[in-house]
């Protein structure tokens, strides 16, 4: 199986051409230098709209065969901020876990970091998880939670993925 990663950045004002993405190109160049698995990253640039997240998740999982979605923006407690919700809308299972630690990651650097409502979920053989929307904090955050990603997209039947352990390792029980 191919490893086929959806990178989704929602952003009213980018989507819109108001200022330039950043968090597609820090979300690529993270991957690029922690995975040693060859991948292709199916990318989309979308404003914070419920139904249009939602739809953008279902089609990178079930239509372009994504095993990872990382999300970035649309996560804080603004009235247009609607990824969490939207990326719920298309859960199998809510894994509790991914948000809990995102969170702490980045109450290490900023207090405001409480204010976020991201969120992590498996759909079909698939994890998508909702990231900060700042460059040095996706980094902070993949650094803190990518050690369980491919442990978690083994048990739900996704893509192998493998890291360069020189940049981080990833965590895989032991076989007997």
């Amino acid at each position: 199986m191919d490893l086929r990663i959806g990178l989704v950045s929602i952003s009213d004002r980018a989507s819109g051409g108001i200022y330039e993405d950043k968090g597609i190109p820090a979300l690529k160049a993270w991957l690029g230098n922690a995975l040693a698995t060859p991948w292709k990253s199916i990318e989309r640039l979308i404003p914070d709209e419920r139904e249009l997240i939602s739809g953008t998740l279902v089609e990178l999982v079930d239509i372009e065969g994504c095993s990872l979605v990382l999300t970035t923006g649309g996560t804080g407690p603004a009235p247009r901020d609607v990824t969490p919700e939207a990326t719920i809308d298309v859960a199998d299972k809510v894994m509790d876990g991914f948000g809990e630690q995102m969170r702490s990651i980045s109450l290490k650097y900023v207090p405001t970091a409480i204010l976020s409502r991201q969120v992590g979920v498996v759909r079909k053989h698939a994890l998508i998880l909702n990231l900060p929307g700042q460059p040095k904090a996706i980094g902070e955050t993949l650094d803190g939670i990518f050690p369980a990603i491919p442990y978690c997209i083994d048990l739900v039947g996704g893509a192998r993925i493998e890291t360069r352990p020189e940049v981080i390792s990833s965590f895989r029980p032991k076989k007997k």
